[in-house]
Order: C-alpha cells, then structure tokens, then sequence
C-alpha cells in the first residue's frame, strides 16, 4: 500500500472508533468501510518486468486510443477506472529529461479532450538513444496527482514514478521508432504489459 493510503485508512478508523465510541458501535461502520476501501484502492503490488527492447504501460486499465499524431508518433491512452491500480510507472529506463505541470479542467477521463484539456503532469524520459513522453492526467473525480520523480532522476524501465487518485487517464507518447502492441479495448497491468517495441533497425 502506498503511503497515502496508510494515512487516509488510519484517519478513517480513527474517526470511526470515536464515533462508535461515542454514539454507538454500528454508527463507526460506513467510515469502517471507508477505512477498507482506501487501504484495497491504494495497493501497489509488485510486478514482473518483461525483457527485451519494450515500452510497458504506465498505468493499469484499459487501452481507449492508439492514434497516429504529428511527426510519425504514436499516442496510445488508457483510461483507469476506481477499482485499477492507480500507481504509476516509467515506461522505459533512462533519465527524466523534463516534467511540466498543466493545470486543466477535471473533465471526465474516458472522453478525448481529456489528453489536452484536463490537469496533467508530462514526463519525458530518454534513455538508449529513444525518447518515450507520457502523461498522469486528471480525471472528474480524480483531483490530485502525485509525481515521485524530478527533471534529471534516472529510472528503471517500470519503475514507480507516481500515481493519480481516484479514477484517471494515462497518455503515452511514442516516436516513429516503436512498433505499437495494443488495440483499443485492451487491458493492461503497469510496469508488466508491452505497449510497444523498438523496431528492428533502431
């Protein structure tokens, strides 16, 4: 579990021990429930690095666009419903070159406009002569999003990097150098699932 969640689940039963404590022991039970949603929904469990010349996903959820943008580029995004893991992870090892911080609106995540409206925090991370960008995008009930990371740290590929509360949206960006392995309608598990490969000759 990561660590907001400890400190949203403590919070919770403590106030529902006190309300027990003081009107009665099923009036604590709703922030009981509370207290056991937070610790499941901020769980972060490990997970299995595929091998090879990859880009995996940065998000847990389901692939909702794979489109061709300017320059050759690929994007790819994934849109993370409330019962996904919400921890997010580099697509490729290398350095962080750059993070920018949009503030946007909190538009629904599934629509499109999400990828250039909603708040967002970009990443792009350059590592073994390829530039992989992605994004942590805010959603309508998601309003915080958290970034471990700053300009100049150096990650492993999967490695965490940060994560988006409550229901939220992952873009990824890929040059002309990647052959994409996704389909809309998929689902795929951060840090594990390939999203792409570097092309042979690259």
């Amino acid at each position: 579990m990561v660590r907001d969640g400890i400190f949203y689940a403590v919070g919770l039963l403590a106030g529902g021990i006190l309300i027990s404590y003081v009107v009665g022991p099923w009036w604590g039970l709703p922030l009981y429930l509370l207290a056991a949603f937070c610790a499941w929904f901020f769980r972060d469990p490990d997970r299995p690095v595929p091998p090879g010349r990859v880009a995996v996903s940065p998000a847990d959820g389901k692939v909702v666009v794979v489109a061709p943008e300017t320059g050759g580029r690929t994007r790819v995004s994934i849109f993370l419903n409330i019962f996904d893991v919400h921890v997010n992870r580099s697509p490729i090892g290398g350095v962080i070159t750059d993070i920018c911080y949009q503030k946007g609106k909190f538009m629904n995540a599934a629509l499109a406009a999400a990828s250039t409206d909603n708040e967002m925090n970009t990443f792009t991370v350059s590592g073994e002569g390829v530039t992989v960008v992605f994004k942590q995008i805010a959603g309508l009930i998601a309003r915080r999003i958290v970034c471990y990371m700053k300009p100049g740290d150096h990650v492993a590929i999967g490695q965490r990097v940060g994560l988006i509360k409550f229901g939220s949206r992952c873009d990824v960006i890929f040059g002309p150098e990647w052959l994409t392995e996704v389909t809309p309608g998929m689902r795929v598990s951060a840090g594990s699932s390939v999203l792409a490969r570097r092309k042979e000759n690259t």
